[in-house]
């Protein structure tokens, strides 16, 4: 374990709530050496216990306070060393599926977290409650799988472009799944043929920018081989707008039973089912993570002067604009709409950039 982590006390010891921690952990174990006057002395004793007393593992569930830790085929219930100190920290979450880490034993399947290796790959969005912290979704993953719905909820593109933005900023490849496509052809929805064309665009635009563009169908199998050759042998999270069905996909690729919900009707919108990420092992090679929908996305520590770098095709075209500085959102001498008109850069791709630039331009505003 020669990359084993050692931090400083205060990363994780929140001196002030000592007291209301010590009431929590005597009512639960009633441990005399989690009393106020050991508890500091005997974690720090722990933390520079030789390294092979600590046992690796990777975080398969988080829930309120626990953290389930697969290590060596037994699954541990696991708590973090200490007081979080989550106002110390930009992160909303210190652990999160995916992680390596390191703990020790407690107890029979027990055990408390003691580091976390530094992670090769992050998925995260900006907290909805506070825009100053970044929320983890998954580590250590090879892929994402952005999933939409092409009806019921409607194809959003400026959801997928979020998500774009933070995989490339996470190191994660992204691939695009849209599913339902089963839906095209039923005689519930009149607009499918507006539908059909939007879909058949999206398409094109992302294909032309190299992202993998899957339509699938979790109800007729559609496209599922596809899905789960590229499933095979990586980790994979499944992440995306709400009801378009991701715990569906999962269950059509592995054979899982995962709880899948319905499409609120009044709204057109999905309705949460996954609660929590959960890191699931597939019998056929890999991982997958299946994470709670979003009605929205926004992307972590993203600035307005660098958005358009993460839409190439108008990051090229902002090369023949007037002025360097030019925001291509009515600007004098942009080079946008003329790029639009002659078909190099799709109509759909400009208004999900215009939407990011506007929610970027009104956080800066609240500030």
């Amino acid at each position: 374990m020669k990359d084993f982590i050692h931090h400083e006390e205060s990363d994780y010891f929140d001196t002030s709530k000592d007291a209301r921690q010590e009431r929590k952990m005597a009512k639960k174990r009633d441990r005399s050496q989690y009393k106020k006057t050991d508890q500091d002395k005997l974690l720090k004793k722990e933390f520079v216990e030789p390294e092979e007393h600590l046992k690796k593992g990777i975080v398969t569930t988080v829930r309120p306070e626990l953290f389930m830790v697969e290590s060596e085929g037994t699954l541990y219930s696991c708590v973090l060393r200490g007081v979080l100190k989550k106002d110390k920290t930009k992160l909303k979450n210190l652990v999160i599926v995916g992680d390596i880490v390191y703990f020790a034993e407690t107890g029979p399947e027990t055990g408390a977290i003691a580091s976390v290796e530094p992670r090769k790959s992050v998925l995260s969005r900006a907290d909805h409650l506070s825009q100053q912290r970044e929320h983890l979704i998954a580590a250590n993953v090879d892929q994402v799988f952005i999933t939409v719905s092409v009806i019921d909820p409607p194809l959003r593109i400026a959801i997928a472009d979020r998500y774009l933005i933070a995989a490339e900023k996470g190191g994660l490849k992204p691939i695009i799944v849209c599913n339902k496509i089963d839906l095209l052809d039923s005689p519930e929805y009149p607009e499918r043929e507006q539908e059909r064309e939007m879909l058949n665009e999206c398409k094109d635009v992302y294909e032309d920018l190299g992202i993998t563009f899957l339509e699938v169908s979790a109800e007729t199998g559609e496209g599922i081989d596809k899905l789960k050759a590229l499933m095979k042998d990586r980790i994979s999270v499944f992440s995306g707008q709400s009801g378009s069905g991701k715990s569906s996909l999962i269950n059509a690729a592995t054979g899982l039973t995962l709880k899948v919900g319905k499409t609120v009707a009044a709204t057109r919108k999905g309705a949460h089912t996954t609660s929590s990420a959960q890191l699931l092992p597939l019998s056929f090679g890999g991982w997958c993570i299946d994470t709670p929908g979003i009605k929205s996305f926004g992307v972590w520590d993203l600035k307005e002067q660098d958005l358009r770098s993460y839409f190439d095709e108008i990051h090229a075209e902002s090369q023949h604009c007037k002025f360097p500085d030019c925001r291509h959102d009515n600007d004098p001498g942009c080079a946008i709409p003329n790029a639009i008109e002659e078909g190099r850069i799709s109509l759909l791709r400009y208004q999900s950039y215009l939407s990011l630039l506007a929610s970027l331009q009104s956080k800066h505003l609240r500030r």
